[in-house]
């Protein structure tokens, strides 16, 4: 039976927990050919062995344009293109105003967003018609957060550059779209309920359906986005978070 991503090349920033991992668990199942970065050595090893199905890792960070050739030259050197990019590497860290440090400034918008520019431009050469990307946003980027105005500063350039980037490539035929998870939970999330007494009982009040997402449904997600079931979708930015912004 033909699976839907048989035979793609599939390349997952941030790709060894969370969404990143249970996405690239996705695609693999799916007959495609996994490739992700992630930045320690040791948990890229562990998730690869999660993932399976001949997934290949590629340890370095996408802030570091270096790191980004290593690993768009591995895929070259495999299979000579790129049929999916998940630019899914990103981290939050809080500072409010008026406490907003350099350090924290350059380090996220980093990561972020220079770190997506580059996952993507340095894919192109690889890529061809049909192909798709898939930005990781966040409903942040549509909130006013208390102290979370640079993370959320980030997510909201990420909603941008899938709009200017879907005119820029509308003629070589790549799609971009974002996907912008609410409360998920991961692994990260969970240590932050451990440590927040009331936060769970506030969030499953704030979101519309009363709990948080499951990383398989963020999955699911950007499958469809990556696929051809959305092919008359661009430059969008699909929400999944219970209704959380929309309500």
């Amino acid at each position: 039976m033909t699976k839907r991503f048989d035979d793609k090349v599939v390349v997952i920033t941030g790709g060894t927990d969370g969404i990143g991992l249970t996405t690239a668990r996705s695609f693999a199942a799916e007959g495609a050919h996994v490739y992700i970065m992630a930045r320690r050595q040791e948990r890229l090893d562990e998730a690869l062995t999660e993932i399976g199905h001949g997934a290949v890792g590629v340890q370095g960070d996408v802030s570091n344009l270096a790191d980004l050739d290593r690993l768009y030259a591995q895929t070259k050197s495999d299979h000579g293109r790129v049929d999916v990019v998940f630019a899914n590497a990103g981290i939050s860290e809080s500072a409010p105003i008026g406490g907003i440090e350099e350090d924290h400034f350059d380090r996220v918008f980093g990561i972020n967003v220079k770190g997506t520019v580059f996952t993507v431009q340095k894919a192109l050469p690889l890529m061809s018609a049909g192909g798709a990307i898939v930005l990781a946003g966040s409903g942040a980027g549509s909130k006013g957060f208390a102290n979370l105005s640079v993370y959320s500063a980030t997510k909201a350039a990420i909603r941008s550059l899938a709009r200017t980037w879907t005119t820029d490539l509308k003629s070589r035929g790549i799609r971009v779209n974002v996907v912008s998870p609410g409360m998920v939970l991961t692994p990260a999330m969970e240590t932050y309920l451990r440590n927040n007494a009331g936060a769970e009982e506030w969030m499953h009040q704030a979101i519309p359906f009363g709990r948080l997402a499951r990383t398989e449904e963020i999955a699911k997600t950007v499958l469809f986005l990556a696929s051809d079931e959305s092919s008359f979708v661009g430059g969008e930015e699909l929400l999944v978070d219970g209704g959380f912004v929309a309500v």
